[in-house]
Parts: C-alpha cells; sequence; structure tokens
C-alpha cells in the first residue's frame, strides 16, 4: 500500500512560503501563506506573534505583484495582533502610497520613526509624502492628515529589545544597532522623569537640561518636546517654545499640548493670526476644550 503523505504544518507551510517569496513566485507563496494562516487559526493556538508574522508576510507578497488592498488589509490584521510591527507599517505605508492615499502612508512612515529613528526607508518615504502633500494641499497639508499614534516608551523597549536578540534573519529589518537603542530609550525615560520632578518644584530651567539630554537619547519621543516647551514658556523663551511645539507637531500632527503650547507662545510674541491658526486647528480635534475656547477668546480682543 502506498504511503499516506503527511500534511505539512503550518510551520513548513511558512518556510515553503518564504522560498516561493525569494524566488518572486509571489502568487504560489500568497498560497502558502493562506494554508499556514488557516492551519494555525483552525488549531486554536494562541500564537499572535506567529500569526501577525504570517499575515505580515502575505501582505509583502500581494505587495509584490501589485495588490496593495490585500496587502493593507493583511497588514491592518498583522498590526491589530502585534501592534507597531515595523515590517507590516513599512508595507502597509508602501501600499497606501502606490494608490495615492499619501496622508495615510505618511502616518505609518512616522510611526516607524517614532520607533527607530534609523529607519532609512521610513524616512525616504516621510520625505516623498511631505512633497506630495504639499503639492496636494498646500502650506497646510498637516490640518488634514489623521492622528499619527504615539508609541508607548513600553512598547518601544519591548520591540528594539526582541530585534536586538532576534537572529540576523530574523530582525525585521531593524539595524544591527537595536541594543543600544533600546538602552538610549531607557536613559531618555530615566531623564524624562527627573525633568518632570523638577517642573513639579518650579525649577523650569533644571527641567529643560534633563529634557535636553532626554532628547539626545530619544528624539522621537513627543511628549518630552511638549513638556520642554511648557519650560520655556515659563522661562519667556517663546521662540524656543515654538520650536519645540514644531517638533512635537512634526511627530504628531494633532498633539493637543503642543498646539495649544504653541498658541500660548505666538500670542506672547504678537502673532495673533498664527495663535488663532493653531487654536482653530486644536478646537477642530477637540471642540470642547475650554482653555483653548478661553484663550482664542482673548487672543480676539488682542490688536
Amino acid at each position: 500500500m502506498p504511503q499516506k503523505r503527511r500534511s505539512q504544518s503550518w510551520a513548513e507551510l511558512k518556510q515553503a512560503g518564504n522560498e516561493r517569496f525569494k524566488t518572486g513566485q509571489y502568487g504560489e507563496a500568497v498560497s502558502l501563506y493562506s494554508q499556514a494562516i488557516h492551519l494555525l487559526e483552525k488549531s486554536g493556538q494562541k500564537k499572535p506573534e506567529d500569526l501577525s508574522i504570517l499575515y505580515s508576510n502575505r501582505a509583502a507578497s500581494y505587495l509584490k505583484d501589485g495588490n496593495c488592498s490585500e496587502c493593507i488589509k493583511d497588514c491592518s490584521v498583522s498590526l491589530e495582533l502585534v501592534p507597531f510591527g515595523i515590517k507590516s507599517l513599512l508595507r502597509r505605508a508602501a501600499a497606501y502610497e502606490a494608490i495615492e492615499r499619501y496622508r495615510q502612508a505618511y502616518v505609518d512612515y512616522k510611526t516607524v520613526l517614532q520607533i527607530d529613528c534609523n529607519v532609512q526607508a521610513a524616512h525616504d518615504g516621510t520625505n516623498r509624502m511631505t512633497k506630495a502633500l504639499t503639492d496636494m494641499d498646500g502650506p497646510a497639508w498637516r490640518e488634514k492628515l489623521p492622528p499619527i499614534p504615539t508609541v508607548p516608551l513600553e512598547v518601544k523597549e519591548k520591540l528594539l529589545q526582541a530585534a536586538s536578540s532576534a537572529p540576523p534573519a530574523q530582525q525585521n529589518g531593524i539595524k544591527e544597532n537595536s541594543s543600544q537603542i533600546v538602552g538610549d530609550v531607557k536613559k531618555a525615560r530615566l531623564l524624562k522623569e527627573e525633568g518632570n520632578a523638577l517642573v513639579k518644584k518650579g525649577e523650569h530651567k533644571k527641567a529643560v537640561e534633563k529634557y535636553t539630554q532626554s532628547l539626545g537619547q530619544d528624539p522621537t519621543e513627543v511628549t518630552t518636546y511638549t513638556n520642554r516647551a511648557l519650560c520655556y514658556l515659563s522661562l519667556k523663551m517663546y521662540k524656543e517654545a515654538v520650536k519645540d511645539c514644531e517638533e512635537a507637531l512634526r511627530l504628531d500632527s494633532a498633539n493637543i499640548k503642543a498646539l495649544y503650547r504653541r498658541a500660548q507662545a505666538y500670542k506672547e510674541l504678537k502673532d495673533k493670526k498664527a495663535c488663532v491658526q493653531d487654536l482653530n486647528s486644536l478646537l477642530k480635534i477637540e471642540p470642547k476644550n475650554t482653555a483653548a475656547q478661553k484663550l482664542l477668546q482673548e487672543v480676539q480682543k488682542m490688536k
């Protein structure tokens, strides 16, 4: 009697999919990844990380085949399973870019840079999207962006730690200096917390020094910029406050604190137009913000 052929495991199907992908057989890779996803989901095993990788790999195959809508769907599922996965964010950004959904692509590229500011593909993508959006929407293009999610420090540490401890073949495109980045992120958080403690004591000048040191370790942490801007406002260093709020808004275009504190600085610099513009942008996002409403009333009375 002929031997019954052993059915492949999801891991074997994934490996076969990887091999097909490497040789440019993207349609076959999609089929193999789909079988692996079906088997793993059917098994009832709770393996969100493995399932996330399978969806992300299938998304890469769809992208290579020009099927951007399916790529976006798979990346979104992958990111629901494991939030802030760099490969899934980059693949979804590329798919959005290909179908000219530049705002969504910009958000994904900027999210990647919050996790690892050394990913060149994300820098290049951000620059392309900035140009495309400026051409499309004019100088006020940032106001039309969807919110950019803030990546929690704990998530950054976890993702970068996983990347630095993984074998080179599994590093998901993250630079090999990931362990150094993890150390920097931890140092940045400690320095930021020291700055926060100094603010509570009213020692704003010393707090600025701590926040500056923190940003030297991790220049992608939005709240450190907005915290330092608060100190600059207290020290009447309004131009510096504006610069910090601009940096925060580059990372998160809908950041309420950055918009409010920049408006405060503009008020002191007698730039009524810019102040009103920031407050109107803030109130579009958060219409019931009473502090912004009050400041807007004050500014509108200015000559």
